[in-house]
């Protein structure tokens, strides 16, 4: 099985990272108006709030770890790998094409869609059988991963729909979705081949 570059668990740890630290310091910059349970990180991006520039530049380094962990991710399946690379490209795509500090944006809002169901996709099509698959990148796990992801990416919809706590939803399922990538490499770096039928292959590859 080909192994994972140490690098790539720098950048798939730097992923949340980011994500998490831009949320925080854009919002203490935008001051006490702003709602971080109510509101979507988006609106910390909109063009003449205070922390938009934190905030963009958090989302084009998300998407700059996203693409370097798809390249080293070497274990996995390639859908999975392109998937996760799509997801870095519309993390970039939101960065270019902010929400309005006012109003909706159907650009910015379709980015932000499928930036949700990309990532969603990419542990269920990153998943391998095969013996001496590291556990993350296993059917089991993997579809676990792409079942709580996508159930949350619902949530915020409904949240954002119902003008609920949409900014809890989106907080708890991007942190999910920067830090599962983390989760498969080190798996990836701490697994061994444990010996047996042979080497891992995408699901649904015949022998």
């Amino acid at each position: 099985m080909r192994s994972v570059p140490t690098w790539a668990l720098v950048s798939s740890g730097c992923a949340p990272l980011f994500l998490i630290m831009g949320w925080l310091v854009a919002a203490s910059l935008q001051g006490p108006h702003y709602d971080p349970a109510a509101q979507t990180i988006s609106v910390l991006a909109a063009p003449g709030n205070s922390g938009s520039w934190v905030m963009t530049a958090a989302f084009i380094a998300l998407g700059f770890c996203h693409l370097l962990t798809a390249w080293g991710l070497r274990p996995a399946a390639t859908a999975g790998r392109t998937a996760l690379a799509a997801g870095g490209v519309s993390a970039l795509a939101v960065a270019m094409v902010p929400a309005p500090s006012s109003g909706g944006s159907l650009s910015h809002g379709s980015l932000v869609v499928l930036g949700f169901t990309v990532l969603a996709s990419w542990p269920v099509l990153a998943a391998r059988a095969g013996a001496g698959v590291p556990w993350a990148l296993r059917p089991f796990p993997s579809l676990g991963a792409t079942a709580v992801m996508a159930a949350g990416a619902a949530w915020f919809l409904i949240e954002l729909n119902l003008h609920g706590v949409a900014g809890v939803a989106e907080r708890a399922v991007t942190t999910l979705q920067s830090v599962w990538p983390f989760v498969v490499v080190l798996s990836c770096l701490r697994g061994s081949p444990r010996g047996g039928s042979g080497e891992p292959r995408p699901l649904g590859r015949p022998r």
